[in-house]
């Protein structure tokens, strides 16, 4: 599963400006997320649809992100990592 492209990258913009929304985050580059100096959130593409890892509790964890309750799932899942 390689990492998503700018084309993949565009196709989920709304889930990127969400993410860029909450406190705590810094894009490091395009659809890829830093909390501190530590990664946080990144993209992948696969011909199984788009999936976001997610650092959770030490270990990223991998979501998909294919519809929009699939998206709203990781935004609150992001937010609430921040909070912690």
């Amino acid at each position: 599963m390689k990492h998503a492209g700018a084309q993949a990258l565009d196709g989920i913009e709304p889930i990127l400006a969400q993410l860029r929304k909450l406190g705590g985050l810094k894009e490091k580059s395009r659809g890829t997320f830093y909390r501190g100096a530590s990664a946080f959130l990144h993209f992948h593409e696969d011909p199984a649809g788009m999936f976001a890892d997610i650092k959770l509790d030490g270990e990223f964890v991998r979501m998909p992100v294919n519809t929009r309750a699939e998206a709203a799932a990781l935004i609150r899942r992001a937010a609430a990592a921040l909070k912690r």
